[in-house]
């Protein structure tokens, strides 16, 4: 029984070695692209769409 809860023991340190080499790998290739707003300039040129008339109200008649 020893030897059994040994392997699964095993098996699980090395599912958490995969896990922890995957999330620093992860986190190795987000470091260049997250760190754009710092200099000041947005990456978004135009909030919303181009308003290329003026928008007309019109009251409710009825």
């Amino acid at each position: 029984m020893s030897s059994e809860q040994d392997a699964k023991n095993a098996a699980s340190e090395e599912s958490k070695r995969k896990f922890r080499e995957a999330l620093d790998r992860k986190k190795q290739q987000s470091t260049g692209k997250g760190e754009d707003h710092r200099d000041g300039t947005s990456r978004v040129n135009q909030v919303q769409g181009p308003a290329g008339h003026q928008r007309e109200f019109r009251r409710k008649s009825g």
